[in-house]
Protein backbone atom coordinates (compact mmCIF):
# COMPACT_ATOMS: atom_id res chain seq x y z
CA UNK A 1 0.00 0.00 0.00
CA UNK A 2 1.51 3.19 -0.87
CA UNK A 3 2.65 5.63 1.99
CA UNK A 4 0.55 8.73 2.33
CA UNK A 5 1.43 12.14 2.75
CA UNK A 6 -0.74 12.64 6.37
CA UNK A 7 1.51 9.68 7.71
CA UNK A 8 -1.24 7.18 9.93
CA UNK A 9 1.37 5.95 12.20
CA UNK A 10 1.13 8.92 14.76
CA UNK A 11 -2.96 8.78 14.59
CA UNK A 12 -4.85 6.22 16.76
CA UNK A 13 -4.87 2.66 16.56
CA UNK A 14 -8.48 3.16 15.86
CA UNK A 15 -7.84 5.56 12.85
CA UNK A 16 -4.88 2.95 11.39
CA UNK A 17 -7.72 -0.07 11.93
CA UNK A 18 -10.48 1.88 9.87
CA UNK A 19 -8.09 2.98 6.84
CA UNK A 20 -7.35 -0.55 6.59
CA UNK A 21 -10.78 -2.00 6.54
CA UNK A 22 -11.90 0.92 4.28
CA UNK A 23 -8.83 0.57 1.47
CA UNK A 24 -9.74 -3.31 1.45
CA UNK A 25 -13.39 -2.05 0.44
CA UNK A 26 -12.35 0.44 -1.69
CA UNK A 27 -10.47 -2.18 -3.83
CA UNK A 28 -13.41 -4.59 -4.19
CA UNK A 29 -15.32 -1.44 -5.39
CA UNK A 30 -12.72 -0.53 -7.94
CA UNK A 31 -12.64 -3.91 -9.17
CA UNK A 32 -16.51 -4.10 -9.36
CA UNK A 33 -15.63 -0.83 -11.88
CA UNK A 34 -13.23 -2.73 -13.80
CA UNK A 35 -16.10 -5.72 -14.53
CA UNK A 36 -18.52 -3.37 -14.60
CA UNK A 37 -16.40 -1.47 -17.92
CA UNK A 38 -15.84 -4.86 -19.30
CA UNK A 39 -19.29 -5.71 -19.43
CA UNK A 40 -20.07 -2.63 -21.20
CA UNK A 41 -17.07 -2.65 -23.76
CA UNK A 42 -15.69 -6.43 -23.94
CA UNK A 43 -17.81 -8.91 -22.19
CA UNK A 44 -19.25 -11.48 -25.26
CA UNK A 45 -23.62 -10.95 -25.23
CA UNK A 46 -23.81 -13.74 -23.32
CA UNK A 47 -22.22 -13.11 -20.67
CA UNK A 48 -24.42 -10.73 -18.59
CA UNK A 49 -25.90 -13.95 -16.17
CA UNK A 50 -22.93 -14.82 -14.67
CA UNK A 51 -21.11 -11.11 -14.54
CA UNK A 52 -24.69 -10.05 -12.80
CA UNK A 53 -23.91 -12.73 -10.41
CA UNK A 54 -20.31 -11.96 -9.80
CA UNK A 55 -20.97 -8.05 -9.30
CA UNK A 56 -23.77 -8.67 -7.19
CA UNK A 57 -21.32 -11.04 -4.82
CA UNK A 58 -18.82 -8.37 -4.96
CA UNK A 59 -21.05 -5.74 -4.00
CA UNK A 60 -22.52 -7.83 -0.88
CA UNK A 61 -18.84 -8.08 -0.09
CA UNK A 62 -17.83 -4.39 -0.87
CA UNK A 63 -21.09 -4.04 2.02
CA UNK A 64 -19.93 -6.59 4.35
CA UNK A 65 -16.67 -5.01 4.67
CA UNK A 66 -18.24 -1.18 5.01
CA UNK A 67 -20.57 -2.18 7.44
CA UNK A 68 -18.11 -4.54 9.61
CA UNK A 69 -18.89 -3.96 13.24
CA UNK A 70 -15.06 -2.90 13.64
CA UNK A 71 -15.34 -0.18 11.30
CA UNK A 72 -18.77 0.96 13.44
CA UNK A 73 -16.10 0.60 16.35
CA UNK A 74 -13.76 2.34 15.04
CA UNK A 75 -15.51 5.23 14.05
CA UNK A 76 -17.47 5.51 17.74
CA UNK A 77 -13.53 5.66 19.39
CA UNK A 78 -12.83 8.01 17.09
CA UNK A 79 -15.40 10.54 17.46
CA UNK A 80 -14.07 12.86 19.96
CA UNK A 81 -10.38 12.04 18.59
CA UNK A 82 -7.79 14.52 18.22
CA UNK A 83 -6.99 14.29 14.14
CA UNK A 84 -5.71 16.13 11.91
CA UNK A 85 -7.84 18.46 9.18
CA UNK A 86 -7.32 15.58 6.47
CA UNK A 87 -7.70 12.26 9.16
CA UNK A 88 -11.24 14.26 10.41
CA UNK A 89 -11.96 14.71 6.23
CA UNK A 90 -11.18 10.68 6.47
CA UNK A 91 -13.15 9.95 9.04
CA UNK A 92 -16.22 11.58 7.95
CA UNK A 93 -16.06 10.44 4.66
CA UNK A 94 -16.06 6.90 5.76
CA UNK A 95 -18.58 7.56 8.72
CA UNK A 96 -20.92 9.16 5.85
CA UNK A 97 -20.87 5.67 3.68
CA UNK A 98 -21.10 3.66 6.68
CA UNK A 99 -24.08 5.02 7.98
CA UNK A 100 -26.02 4.87 4.65
CA UNK A 101 -24.99 1.59 4.03
CA UNK A 102 -25.14 0.42 7.60
CA UNK A 103 -28.96 1.36 7.10
CA UNK A 104 -29.31 -0.83 4.05
CA UNK A 105 -29.68 -5.11 4.43
CA UNK A 106 -26.87 -6.93 2.47
CA UNK A 107 -29.31 -9.24 0.55
CA UNK A 108 -30.86 -5.73 -0.59
CA UNK A 109 -27.81 -4.66 -1.98
CA UNK A 110 -26.64 -7.57 -3.72
CA UNK A 111 -30.23 -7.84 -5.47
CA UNK A 112 -30.06 -3.96 -6.93
CA UNK A 113 -26.65 -5.22 -8.02
CA UNK A 114 -27.83 -8.01 -9.97
CA UNK A 115 -30.52 -6.55 -11.26
CA UNK A 116 -29.04 -3.88 -12.65
CA UNK A 117 -26.26 -5.69 -13.98
CA UNK A 118 -29.19 -7.53 -16.08
CA UNK A 119 -30.60 -4.44 -16.79
CA UNK A 120 -27.83 -2.79 -18.99
CA UNK A 121 -28.58 -6.02 -21.52
CA UNK A 122 -32.47 -5.78 -21.36
CA UNK A 123 -32.34 -1.95 -21.75
CA UNK A 124 -29.44 -2.16 -25.15
CA UNK A 125 -32.34 -4.97 -26.92
CA UNK A 126 -35.12 -2.65 -26.07
CA UNK A 127 -33.30 0.38 -27.32
CA UNK A 128 -32.33 -1.16 -30.25
CA UNK A 129 -35.85 -2.04 -30.79
CA UNK A 130 -37.11 1.19 -29.81
CA UNK A 131 -39.77 -0.57 -27.46
CA UNK A 132 -40.03 0.78 -23.93
CA UNK A 133 -42.02 -1.93 -22.84
CA UNK A 134 -39.04 -4.51 -23.00
CA UNK A 135 -37.60 -2.11 -20.28
CA UNK A 136 -40.78 -1.51 -18.28
CA UNK A 137 -40.85 -4.28 -16.13
CA UNK A 138 -37.17 -4.08 -15.05
CA UNK A 139 -37.28 -0.78 -14.71
CA UNK A 140 -40.26 -0.75 -12.41
CA UNK A 141 -38.25 -3.27 -10.24
CA UNK A 142 -35.33 -1.05 -9.77
CA UNK A 143 -37.39 2.37 -8.86
CA UNK A 144 -38.88 0.09 -5.95
CA UNK A 145 -35.49 -1.23 -5.18
CA UNK A 146 -34.03 2.26 -5.10
CA UNK A 147 -37.28 2.96 -3.01
CA UNK A 148 -36.01 0.16 -0.49
CA UNK A 149 -32.78 1.51 -0.08
CA UNK A 150 -34.21 5.26 0.69
CA UNK A 151 -36.75 3.77 3.05
CA UNK A 152 -33.81 2.03 5.12
CA UNK A 153 -31.40 5.19 5.11
CA UNK A 154 -34.80 7.71 5.76
CA UNK A 155 -37.83 6.90 5.78
CA UNK A 156 -38.93 10.10 6.99
CA UNK A 157 -37.97 12.10 3.82
CA UNK A 158 -38.84 12.06 0.11
CA UNK A 159 -37.12 8.99 -1.58
CA UNK A 160 -35.65 11.15 -4.12
CA UNK A 161 -33.81 13.24 -1.77
CA UNK A 162 -32.23 10.74 -0.28
CA UNK A 163 -31.04 8.83 -3.02
CA UNK A 164 -29.64 12.04 -4.73
CA UNK A 165 -27.10 12.08 -2.02
CA UNK A 166 -25.75 9.47 -3.01
CA UNK A 167 -24.39 11.36 -6.06
CA UNK A 168 -23.74 15.33 -4.50
CA UNK A 169 -24.12 14.49 -0.91
CA UNK A 170 -23.31 18.28 -0.25
CA UNK A 171 -25.69 20.34 -2.49
CA UNK A 172 -28.86 19.30 -1.07
CA UNK A 173 -31.70 18.74 -3.48
CA UNK A 174 -33.15 22.44 -2.82
CA UNK A 175 -29.77 23.69 -4.54
CA UNK A 176 -30.23 21.59 -6.99
CA UNK A 177 -33.58 22.47 -7.68
CA UNK A 178 -32.88 26.44 -7.23
CA UNK A 179 -30.11 26.26 -9.89
CA UNK A 180 -32.34 24.34 -12.08
CA UNK A 181 -35.04 26.46 -11.73
CA UNK A 182 -33.18 29.56 -12.21
CA UNK A 183 -31.54 27.86 -15.66
CA UNK A 184 -35.11 27.50 -16.99
CA UNK A 185 -36.35 30.70 -16.24
CA UNK A 186 -32.89 32.79 -18.04
CA UNK A 187 -32.04 30.16 -20.65
CA UNK A 188 -35.23 29.72 -22.38
CA UNK A 189 -35.72 33.17 -23.08
CA UNK A 190 -32.14 33.12 -24.46
CA UNK A 191 -33.57 30.12 -26.55
CA UNK A 192 -35.95 31.38 -27.90
CA UNK A 193 -34.35 34.62 -28.48
CA UNK A 194 -32.36 32.68 -30.44
CA UNK A 195 -34.47 30.93 -32.53
CA UNK A 196 -35.91 34.21 -33.63
CA UNK A 197 -32.59 35.76 -34.35
CA UNK A 198 -31.55 36.21 -38.28
CA UNK A 199 -28.43 34.67 -37.65
CA UNK A 200 -27.82 31.02 -39.32
CA UNK A 201 -25.30 29.25 -37.73
CA UNK A 202 -23.69 26.57 -40.25
CA UNK A 203 -23.89 23.04 -40.21
CA UNK A 204 -20.76 22.10 -41.76
CA UNK A 205 -20.59 18.64 -41.41
CA UNK A 206 -24.45 17.60 -42.60
CA UNK A 207 -24.95 15.50 -45.12
CA UNK A 208 -21.60 13.56 -45.37
CA UNK A 209 -20.77 10.38 -44.16
CA UNK A 210 -17.34 10.24 -41.48
CA UNK A 211 -15.72 6.54 -41.42
CA UNK A 212 -15.24 5.66 -38.13
CA UNK A 213 -12.34 4.82 -38.73
CA UNK A 214 -11.53 8.58 -39.20
CA UNK A 215 -13.05 9.64 -36.07
CA UNK A 216 -11.14 7.44 -33.94
CA UNK A 217 -7.99 8.43 -35.51
CA UNK A 218 -9.24 11.95 -34.69
CA UNK A 219 -10.26 11.41 -31.01
CA UNK A 220 -6.90 9.71 -30.15
CA UNK A 221 -5.29 12.86 -31.85
CA UNK A 222 -7.19 14.99 -29.72
CA UNK A 223 -6.16 12.84 -26.41
CA UNK A 224 -2.79 13.29 -27.39
CA UNK A 225 -3.02 17.21 -27.79
CA UNK A 226 -4.88 17.42 -24.59
CA UNK A 227 -2.09 15.26 -22.42
CA UNK A 228 -4.34 12.22 -22.03
CA UNK A 229 -2.06 9.28 -20.25
CA UNK A 230 -2.21 6.75 -22.38
CA UNK A 231 0.28 4.43 -20.27
CA UNK A 232 -2.59 4.25 -17.42
CA UNK A 233 -5.92 5.00 -20.06
CA UNK A 234 -7.37 3.44 -23.17
CA UNK A 235 -10.00 4.49 -25.48
CA UNK A 236 -12.74 2.18 -26.64
CA UNK A 237 -15.95 2.23 -27.74
CA UNK A 238 -19.72 1.43 -25.80
CA UNK A 239 -23.28 2.23 -26.79
CA UNK A 240 -23.04 5.31 -24.08
CA UNK A 241 -19.64 7.04 -23.79
CA UNK A 242 -18.30 6.73 -20.18
CA UNK A 243 -15.20 6.62 -18.17
CA UNK A 244 -14.64 4.28 -15.72
CA UNK A 245 -11.21 4.12 -13.10
CA UNK A 246 -8.79 5.20 -11.00
CA UNK A 247 -5.07 7.26 -10.49
CA UNK A 248 -3.32 4.14 -12.06
CA UNK A 249 -5.54 3.18 -14.93
CA UNK A 250 -8.52 5.25 -16.19
CA UNK A 251 -10.46 4.67 -19.39
CA UNK A 252 -12.56 6.58 -21.49
CA UNK A 253 -15.20 5.22 -23.96
CA UNK A 254 -16.65 7.30 -26.53
CA UNK A 255 -19.10 6.53 -29.95
CA UNK A 256 -19.19 6.61 -33.62
CA UNK A 257 -22.07 8.18 -35.79
CA UNK A 258 -21.18 7.98 -39.26
CA UNK A 259 -22.95 11.24 -39.72
CA UNK A 260 -21.91 13.33 -37.07
CA UNK A 261 -18.41 13.36 -36.27
CA UNK A 262 -19.30 16.20 -33.80
CA UNK A 263 -20.75 13.42 -31.49
CA UNK A 264 -18.00 11.85 -30.74
CA UNK A 265 -15.60 14.62 -30.65
CA UNK A 266 -17.29 16.61 -27.81
CA UNK A 267 -18.42 13.18 -26.03
CA UNK A 268 -14.27 12.10 -26.37
CA UNK A 269 -13.60 15.32 -24.69
CA UNK A 270 -15.98 15.15 -22.11
CA UNK A 271 -14.83 11.57 -21.17
CA UNK A 272 -11.25 13.24 -21.11
CA UNK A 273 -12.21 15.64 -18.60
CA UNK A 274 -13.62 12.90 -15.97
CA UNK A 275 -10.42 10.92 -16.66
CA UNK A 276 -8.11 13.58 -16.59
CA UNK A 277 -9.79 14.28 -13.04
CA UNK A 278 -9.11 10.71 -11.93
CA UNK A 279 -5.47 10.15 -13.01
CA UNK A 280 -4.57 13.48 -11.03
CA UNK A 281 -5.97 12.08 -7.78
CA UNK A 282 -3.51 11.70 -5.29
CA UNK A 283 -1.47 8.45 -6.25
CA UNK A 284 -0.23 8.20 -2.18
CA UNK A 285 -4.16 8.18 -0.61
CA UNK A 286 -5.22 5.60 -3.06
CA UNK A 287 -7.76 3.56 -1.27
CA UNK A 288 -8.86 6.07 1.40
CA UNK A 289 -11.18 9.55 0.15
CA UNK A 290 -8.35 11.59 0.19
CA UNK A 291 -7.45 9.77 -3.34
CA UNK A 292 -11.18 9.69 -4.44
CA UNK A 293 -13.03 12.07 -6.48
CA UNK A 294 -15.49 14.75 -4.31
CA UNK A 295 -18.71 13.37 -5.72
CA UNK A 296 -20.46 14.25 -9.35
CA UNK A 297 -21.16 17.53 -9.45
CA UNK A 298 -17.70 18.43 -9.41
CA UNK A 299 -17.03 15.50 -11.59
CA UNK A 300 -19.05 16.63 -14.16
CA UNK A 301 -17.57 20.12 -13.88
CA UNK A 302 -14.25 18.81 -14.91
CA UNK A 303 -16.28 17.16 -18.09
CA UNK A 304 -18.27 19.83 -18.97
CA UNK A 305 -15.15 22.15 -18.59
CA UNK A 306 -13.06 20.75 -20.85
CA UNK A 307 -16.09 19.76 -23.56
CA UNK A 308 -17.28 23.33 -23.86
CA UNK A 309 -15.17 26.10 -22.04
CA UNK A 310 -12.04 24.25 -23.90
CA UNK A 311 -13.62 22.19 -26.63
CA UNK A 312 -16.05 24.29 -27.88
CA UNK A 313 -13.94 27.40 -27.89
CA UNK A 314 -13.12 29.10 -30.96
CA UNK A 315 -9.12 29.06 -30.18
CA UNK A 316 -9.79 25.18 -30.03
CA UNK A 317 -11.25 25.05 -33.24
CA UNK A 318 -8.18 27.18 -34.51
CA UNK A 319 -6.23 24.62 -33.35
CA UNK A 320 -7.04 21.34 -34.50
CA UNK A 321 -9.15 22.98 -37.94
CA UNK A 322 -5.95 21.71 -40.18
CA UNK A 323 -6.68 17.85 -38.65
CA UNK A 324 -10.47 17.84 -38.63
CA UNK A 325 -10.30 19.78 -42.40
CA UNK A 326 -7.69 17.01 -43.48
CA UNK A 327 -9.67 13.63 -41.42
CA UNK A 328 -12.84 14.34 -42.83
CA UNK A 329 -12.43 16.49 -46.11
CA UNK A 330 -14.60 19.22 -45.40
CA UNK A 331 -14.57 22.77 -46.74
CA UNK A 332 -15.07 25.08 -44.19
CA UNK A 333 -12.44 27.41 -42.28
CA UNK A 334 -11.73 27.62 -38.28
CA UNK A 335 -14.65 30.43 -38.14
CA UNK A 336 -17.26 28.17 -39.64
CA UNK A 337 -16.10 24.82 -37.95
CA UNK A 338 -16.32 27.14 -34.78
CA UNK A 339 -19.93 27.80 -35.56
CA UNK A 340 -20.99 24.75 -36.37
CA UNK A 341 -19.89 22.62 -33.11
CA UNK A 342 -22.05 25.80 -31.67
CA UNK A 343 -25.04 25.50 -32.90
CA UNK A 344 -28.22 25.67 -30.89
CA UNK A 345 -30.44 22.52 -31.92
CA UNK A 346 -34.28 23.40 -31.94
CA UNK A 347 -34.40 19.73 -33.52
CA UNK A 348 -32.12 17.77 -31.49
CA UNK A 349 -33.77 15.09 -29.24
CA UNK A 350 -30.65 13.81 -27.77
CA UNK A 351 -29.03 14.95 -24.61
CA UNK A 352 -25.44 13.76 -25.55
CA UNK A 353 -25.47 15.40 -28.87
CA UNK A 354 -27.08 18.70 -27.18
CA UNK A 355 -25.79 22.09 -27.39
CA UNK A 356 -24.67 24.05 -24.45
CA UNK A 357 -28.11 25.86 -23.96
CA UNK A 358 -30.75 23.17 -24.84
CA UNK A 359 -28.54 20.57 -22.96
CA UNK A 360 -30.31 21.69 -19.52
CA UNK A 361 -33.73 21.56 -20.22
CA UNK A 362 -32.68 18.00 -21.41
CA UNK A 363 -31.68 16.73 -17.94
CA UNK A 364 -34.69 19.29 -16.29
CA UNK A 365 -36.96 16.80 -18.07
CA UNK A 366 -34.98 13.51 -16.60
CA UNK A 367 -35.14 15.18 -13.33
CA UNK A 368 -38.74 15.79 -12.98
CA UNK A 369 -39.54 12.01 -14.55
CA UNK A 370 -36.64 10.54 -12.30
CA UNK A 371 -37.88 12.63 -9.01
CA UNK A 372 -41.73 11.37 -10.02
CA UNK A 373 -40.91 8.24 -10.43
CA UNK A 374 -39.30 7.31 -7.54
CA UNK A 375 -41.32 9.52 -5.09
CA UNK A 376 -44.75 7.38 -6.57
CA UNK A 377 -45.98 10.03 -8.18
CA UNK A 378 -45.59 8.58 -12.01
CA UNK A 379 -46.22 4.94 -12.62
CA UNK A 380 -43.39 3.53 -15.13
CA UNK A 381 -46.17 2.52 -18.01
CA UNK A 382 -46.36 6.24 -18.60
CA UNK A 383 -42.98 7.33 -18.82
CA UNK A 384 -42.66 7.33 -22.74
CA UNK A 385 -46.31 9.83 -22.81
CA UNK A 386 -44.53 11.87 -19.85
CA UNK A 387 -40.98 12.23 -21.17
CA UNK A 388 -42.54 12.87 -24.90
CA UNK A 389 -44.86 15.77 -23.60
CA UNK A 390 -41.94 17.39 -21.43
CA UNK A 391 -39.46 17.09 -24.50
CA UNK A 392 -42.92 19.24 -26.72
CA UNK A 393 -43.12 21.76 -23.47
CA UNK A 394 -39.43 22.60 -22.90
CA UNK A 395 -38.02 22.51 -25.90
CA UNK A 396 -40.55 22.03 -28.65
CA UNK A 397 -39.72 19.34 -30.50
CA UNK A 398 -41.52 15.53 -30.20
CA UNK A 399 -39.69 11.88 -29.99
CA UNK A 400 -41.55 10.13 -32.97
CA UNK A 401 -39.94 6.81 -30.90
CA UNK A 402 -38.78 5.33 -27.83
CA UNK A 403 -35.07 5.31 -28.77
CA UNK A 404 -35.07 8.55 -29.45
CA UNK A 405 -36.97 9.48 -26.44
CA UNK A 406 -37.33 7.94 -22.97
CA UNK A 407 -34.47 4.90 -23.67
CA UNK A 408 -32.05 6.98 -25.35
CA UNK A 409 -29.88 7.31 -21.74
CA UNK A 410 -28.41 4.06 -19.85
CA UNK A 411 -28.27 5.59 -16.21
CA UNK A 412 -31.84 4.36 -15.34
CA UNK A 413 -30.11 0.81 -16.12
CA UNK A 414 -27.87 1.04 -13.20
CA UNK A 415 -30.60 2.03 -11.14
CA UNK A 416 -29.01 5.64 -10.96
CA UNK A 417 -31.77 7.54 -9.43
CA UNK A 418 -30.97 11.41 -8.64
CA UNK A 419 -27.52 11.32 -11.15
CA UNK A 420 -28.96 13.68 -13.67
CA UNK A 421 -28.77 17.10 -11.95
CA UNK A 422 -24.64 16.93 -11.21
CA UNK A 423 -24.56 17.60 -15.00
CA UNK A 424 -26.14 20.63 -14.69
CA UNK A 425 -24.37 21.35 -11.14
CA UNK A 426 -21.50 20.52 -12.65
CA UNK A 427 -21.86 23.04 -15.64
CA UNK A 428 -22.43 25.58 -13.37
CA UNK A 429 -19.44 25.16 -11.49
CA UNK A 430 -17.34 24.38 -14.30
CA UNK A 431 -18.01 28.09 -15.66
CA UNK A 432 -17.13 29.51 -11.83
CA UNK A 433 -13.64 27.00 -11.54
CA UNK A 434 -12.71 28.34 -15.35
CA UNK A 435 -13.70 32.01 -14.59
CA UNK A 436 -11.30 31.58 -11.88
CA UNK A 437 -8.49 29.86 -13.37
CA UNK A 438 -8.48 32.46 -16.05
CA UNK A 439 -8.37 35.00 -12.81
CA UNK A 440 -5.39 33.72 -12.38
CA UNK A 441 -3.72 32.52 -15.36
CA UNK A 442 -4.58 35.05 -18.10
CA UNK A 443 -4.78 34.54 -21.72
CA UNK A 444 -6.17 31.29 -21.57
CA UNK A 445 -7.46 31.54 -25.19
CA UNK A 446 -3.91 32.35 -26.21
CA UNK A 447 -2.86 28.65 -24.30
CA UNK A 448 -5.41 26.56 -26.32
CA UNK A 449 -4.79 28.40 -29.45
CA UNK A 450 -1.75 27.28 -29.39
CA UNK A 451 -2.23 24.06 -27.94
CA UNK A 452 -0.51 24.18 -24.32
CA UNK A 453 -2.62 22.94 -22.14
CA UNK A 454 -0.11 22.53 -19.08
CA UNK A 455 -1.00 25.91 -17.28
CA UNK A 456 -5.18 25.36 -16.83
CA UNK A 457 -4.56 21.43 -15.99
CA UNK A 458 -1.62 22.29 -13.20
CA UNK A 459 -4.56 24.73 -11.85
CA UNK A 460 -6.66 22.17 -12.21
CA UNK A 461 -4.40 19.49 -10.32
CA UNK A 462 -3.35 22.20 -7.38
CA UNK A 463 -7.17 23.50 -6.64
CA UNK A 464 -9.11 20.59 -7.41
CA UNK A 465 -7.53 17.02 -7.93
CA UNK A 466 -5.09 17.12 -5.28
CA UNK A 467 -7.92 17.76 -2.52
CA UNK A 468 -9.26 14.33 -3.35
CA UNK A 469 -12.47 14.52 -1.10
CA UNK A 470 -10.86 16.47 2.02
CA UNK A 471 -13.48 19.06 1.40
CA UNK A 472 -16.89 19.04 0.88
CA UNK A 473 -18.29 20.37 -2.62
CA UNK A 474 -19.24 23.82 -1.35
CA UNK A 475 -15.75 24.36 0.50
CA UNK A 476 -13.92 23.40 -2.23
CA UNK A 477 -15.53 25.56 -4.81
CA UNK A 478 -14.67 28.30 -2.31
CA UNK A 479 -11.08 27.13 -1.88
CA UNK A 480 -10.93 27.06 -5.51
CA UNK A 481 -12.37 30.17 -6.27
CA UNK A 482 -12.58 32.29 -3.22
CA UNK A 483 -16.72 32.35 -3.80
CA UNK A 484 -19.27 30.17 -2.69
CA UNK A 485 -21.23 28.28 -5.36
CA UNK A 486 -23.12 30.13 -8.19
CA UNK A 487 -25.12 30.25 -11.44
CA UNK A 488 -23.58 33.61 -12.18
CA UNK A 489 -20.64 32.83 -14.06
CA UNK A 490 -22.57 30.30 -15.99
CA UNK A 491 -25.00 32.23 -16.93
CA UNK A 492 -22.87 35.33 -17.31
CA UNK A 493 -21.00 32.87 -20.06
CA UNK A 494 -23.53 31.62 -22.32
CA UNK A 495 -24.98 34.78 -22.96
CA UNK A 496 -21.93 36.58 -23.31
CA UNK A 497 -20.90 33.51 -26.34
CA UNK A 498 -24.02 32.99 -27.58
CA UNK A 499 -25.21 36.98 -27.80
CA UNK A 500 -21.62 37.30 -29.77
CA UNK A 501 -22.55 33.91 -31.87
CA UNK A 502 -26.08 35.05 -32.84
CA UNK A 503 -26.07 38.83 -32.86
CA UNK A 504 -28.51 39.11 -30.34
Amino acid sequence: MPATTDDATDAPQAYRELLEHYRRYSNLNKASGVLSWDQQVMMPEGGAPARSQQLSTLSGLQHELLTDEAVGDALEALADADLSDEQAAVVREIRREYERSDAVPQELVEEVTATASEAIEVWEGAKADSDFSQFAPTLEKLVELRREIAAHIDPDREPYAVLFEEYEPYLDLETAERVLTRLREELVPLIEDIGESDVTLPRAFDGGSYSTDAQESLSRDILDRLNYDWERGRLDTSSHPFTSGSQFDCRVTTRFLEDDPLSALTATIHEFGHAFYNLGLSQDHYGDPLGESRDLSVHESQSRLWENHVGRSQPFWELIGDDVRETFDVDADDETLYEAANVVYDDNLIRVDADELTYHMHIIVRFEIERDLVNGDLDVEDVPEVWNDKYEQYLGIRPENDAEGCLQDIHWSYGNFGYFPTYTLGSVMAAQLYAAAEDDLGDLDGDIRAGEFEALQEWLRENVHRHGARYTTDELVEVATGESYTADYFLEYVTEKYGQLYDL
